[in-house]
């Protein structure tokens, strides 16, 4: 509970400080934080808070802290820079976070940057920007300790000693041949635990396969899942050794896949700045609720359908919202779970007509059952019991529907190119409140009048 309430607290202390106008007091509380610290700070003020803050960032983390933050907020902080103050800000960056940098500026400044580096970095971030973000090659850092199979282990830790250092998260050494192959994997404990007059060929593992370049970042985030890695080759379509991957930034996109998934239920875009100016916020989510407005006009317009209906019998009007919001629930926990189940790949066609079967009977199940509830209630209230066996006839109608949607919409997106995420919720309450008003209304209509 504690840990929860520290960026809170911090976000009190410091917002306090500038009020008061004690500058000094707040560069020393935001140059003793870490760097994702800073980033988080920042993200959590409003516009002419943080650039009083970020002047205050010592230059000496500037680019820890640009790593950090999300898109929209390090674009604008970034207008401000010319090219040789963002190489100075990130000349102790790895080169997939400068590339992540980068990525986000106009091209003209992106050469500007390149042609102010020296060769070898030119060519470490160049060779990470050449494939997509969302991409391992994307991922991928060029930063790599690797052997030949040939020499020994002795020769190796020498050669260990004599470099002074290692990069950060390397728990293998990647074994190539002269051409740049890769051919395996030597861990760091065998090297240190065997024998040093055996050769790195003899204990290095063979098995391991690379990451292809090409690969989505979200298939490299399940294989770290599923083998617990620290880090991983990266590899071409000819197994020549590009670079390779570690936890942490591994960490970054199970993170931003979660983000994503949750905002785009709502129509939001995870890189959004909670501080952007009204305008900008106002035309992203107008967007949204014009294609929520539509599908309330296809709600609306079934229930004038039913309008003479409705005039009869004002516990309809009443009882009518329930229908469709245990619907909407119901549907919304297939859904939900169906999501999670494409995005882990554990769902697809092949399994696809058991889980069909399963959520139908699950749909059934709770629809007898609160359907029965609802009936009680609708008895109770109204003293009529056709209102009661109507209710619950909708009920059971709507929660299967419900179940049915829930399961089919996500796989139809997904079939489509459609994020189901974004759209799928949409759908789907589109789909319950039609159904649920049609059942409901559609009912009554033929067994009261």
């Amino acid at each position: 509970m504690q840990e929860q309430e520290q960026p809170r607290e911090r976000l009190q202390k410091f917002t306090a400080a500038l009020e008061v106008g004690t500058l000094r007091q707040v560069s020393r509380m935001i140059n003793g934080l870490h760097p994702a610290e800073i980033a988080l700070l920042l993200e959590s003020l409003p516009p002419t808070q943080r650039d009083v803050v970020w002047d205050l960032v010592d230059e000496e983390v500037d680019g820890d802290v640009l790593a950090h933050l999300n898109d929209e907020v390090r674009a604008k902080l970034l207008k401000e820079y010319d090219a040789n103050e963002l190489v100075a800000a990130t000349e102790r960056l790895e080169a997939d976070d400068v590339a992540d940098i980068l990525q986000d500026l106009p091209d003209t400044v992106i050469r500007e940057v390149l042609n102010s580096l020296d060769k070898q970095d030119r060519q470490r971030i160049e060779a990470v920007l050449s494939y997509p973000e969302d991409t391992a090659g994307g991922l991928m850092s060029t930063d790599t300790l690797t052997v030949r199979p040939d020499v020994t282990l002795d020769v190796v830790l020498r050669y260990l000693r004599m470099r002074g250092s290692i990069p950060e998260l390397t728990d293998n050494l990647i074994v190539v041949n002269r051409n740049d192959r890769y051919l395996g994997l030597l861990p760091l404990t065998d090297l240190l635990t065997k024998d040093p007059a055996l050769r790195v060929g003899q204990i290095m593992e063979r098995e391991v396969e690379g990451i292809l370049a090409d690969d989505p970042a979200t298939e490299v985030a399940k294989l770290f899942e599923q083998r617990d890695l620290v880090s991983a080759p990266v590899i071409d379509e000819q197994r020549r050794l590009l670079g390779r991957i570690t936890v942490d930034d591994v960490v970054d996109v199970i993170k931003e896949a979660a983000d994503q998934t949750l905002l785009s239920m709502a129509g939001l875009d995870e890189e959004e700045d909670l501080f952007a100016p009204v305008l900008a916020s106002t035309q992203r989510r107008a967007i949204w609720l014009g294609v929520n407005l539509i599908t309330a006009f296809v709600a609306s317009w079934v229930i004038g359908l039913f309008e003479a209906t409705l005039e009869k019998a004002v516990a309809l009007a009443v009882l009518m919202p329930i229908v469709a919001s245990m619907g909407g629930n119901a549907g919304t926990q297939t859904l939900t779970l169906t999501i999670r189940g494409l995005a882990l790949g554990q769902v697809g066609g092949a399994n696809a007509p058991w889980l069909l079967a399963r959520e139908l009977a699950v749909g059934t199940l709770n629809g007898i059952l609160w359907a029965l509830v609802v009936a009680a209630v609708a008895v109770a209230w109204f003293k009529d019991y056709s209102i009661g066996i109507i209710i619950a006839l909708a009920m059971v109608i709507n929660l299967v529907a419900a179940a049915l949607a829930g399961l089919t919409i996500p796989l139809l997106f997904k079939r489509l190119g459609i994020d189901p995420a974004l759209a799928g919720t949409v759908a789907l309450t589109t789909v319950t409140d039609v159904v649920g008003f049609l059942a409901f209304l559609g009912l009554a209509s033929i067994y009261l009048f």
